[in-house]
């Protein structure tokens, strides 16, 4: 049986359901859809792996990556819940002792409930691709820092906001989302566009262009920074690390 992921909403969250039989053939396939359910920047991600079985337990590990890129951004706590007895036994194993495993959904749910570090204060903003949306960026980035008492971020904060809005504008041209969230340790930065093409690396662009160099700031000044797909194009985003 092929694999199949299907998502719905929760509460704020996710809930996604896996199912089929999981060979390593799946993987990239599977990753994607699990990246673009973090791409919704959800409140969590709660994945329901009841109809799962795994032939090739190797290809378990796309759920490590996928918790890995959670962790980075958008901090959104992974959760996964009624596994059949030999799932649960491949995922006892010591490489995926950081997952987080429960019984149900309902245990889930209550995991979360106790969890001190799930819930953020976000602030988003939709924007046209037009000359005023990098300084409207910039504005609801200085706001932010200061309501959230970061000042020391606000430059940071700011700049990254002008350079990933400032790309949309002038390469992409399409509505996107800017959205500024709180975590424990970071504070983070992401704009999501309708456009699916991945933006190059800062080493993949050139000393002297006069255009595209806006994420050589970005990576010069984010503690860390990336870029997912989405359902409708992708997700750019960067976080800049908290005092403290």
């Amino acid at each position: 049986m092929p694999i199949t992921y299907e998502v719905g909403a929760d509460n704020g969250g996710l809930i996604g359901s896996v199912a089929g039989s999981l060979r390593l053939v799946d993987v990239p396939s599977l990753q994607v859809s699990l990246l673009k359910s973090l791409a919704e920047q959800p409140a969590a991600l709660l994945l329901d792996l009841t109809a799962l079985d795994v032939v090739d337990p190797l290809a378990l590990t796309v759920f490590n990556a996928v918790a890995r890129q959670a962790a980075r951004w958008p901090g959104t706590p992974i959760l996964l819940y009624s596994l059949k007895p030999l799932t649960s036994e491949l995922f006892a194993k010591r490489v995926f002792h950081q997952l987080s495993i429960v019984d149900s959904l309902d245990a889930a749910r209550a995991q979360l409930a106790t969890d001190p570090e799930s819930g953020r204060a976000s602030v988003s903003d939709e924007l046209l691709p037009v000359r005023g949306a990098a300084r409207h960026a910039r504005d609801l980035a200085t706001d932010a820092c200061l309501r959230w008492d970061l000042p020391g971020l606000a430059g940071p904060a700011s700049l990254i906001a002008n350079e990933l809005v400032s790309n949309v504008v002038d390469h992409v041209h399409t509505m996107m989302t800017l959205r500024l969230s709180l975590r424990p340790r970071y504070l983070t930065v992401a704009v999501r566009d309708g456009s699916p093409v991945e933006v190059k690396p800062p080493g993949e662009v050139p000393l002297d262009a006069r255009r595209g160099r806006g994420l050589l700031l970005v990576d010069a000044t984010a503690h860390s920074w990336g870029c997912l797909p989405s359902a409708d194009g992708k997700v750019v985003w960067a976080s800049l690390r908290r005092a403290g």
